[in-house]
């Protein structure tokens, strides 16, 4: 198989569980409430997730949707909340086109490979949506990744 075309399509297992370990270890230092990490391949597809003892039922639903608008529009979902509240009819639109899983709220960032490919991204619920942000950025940088 041609490795960057299989490199293109998402991060690696390996490199997913070191975006959660990194995220995760920035939530405990931060000190936030248990988080949900969820990391998706540019299709928006699973690689891998963790949930915090004590982390509230609708957390990893939640992190999976600001993951998946950050890899739908390969930026982070900081962005997307502010485009949303500029263009709430379009916004509106992709989260009814994806059934649901669009959430444009802060807390996700898209991961991209040294060359710039997007490969997926990561999302977090459990802080603030800044909080969320900062602590997957986190996990991307522990993973030798680059965040947008």
């Amino acid at each position: 198989m041609n490795e960057a075309l299989d490199r293109a399509s998402g991060p690696t297992l390996a490199e997913a569980n070191a975006i959660l370990a990194g995220a995760l270890d920035s939530a405990r230092a931060d000190g936030l409430p248990p988080v949900a990490v969820v990391v998706l391949d540019a299709s928006g597809h699973p690689v891998a997730l963790q949930r915090e003892d004590g982390a509230t039922m609708l957390r990893v639903d939640i992190a999976l949707g600001k993951a998946y608008a950050a890899a739908g529009m390969g930026v982070a979902s900081g962005v997307l909340h502010q485009r949303a509240q500029d263009n709430p009819v379009f916004f509106n639109a992709l989260a009814s086109s994806s059934q649901g899983r669009f959430i444009p709220q802060a807390g996700a960032v898209a991961i991209r490979n040294a060359n710039g490919t997007l490969i997926g991204a990561v999302g977090a619920s459990g802080g603030t949506g800044a909080q969320d942000e900062a602590i997957c950025a986190a996990g991307v940088a522990a993973a030798g990744l680059v965040s947008a």
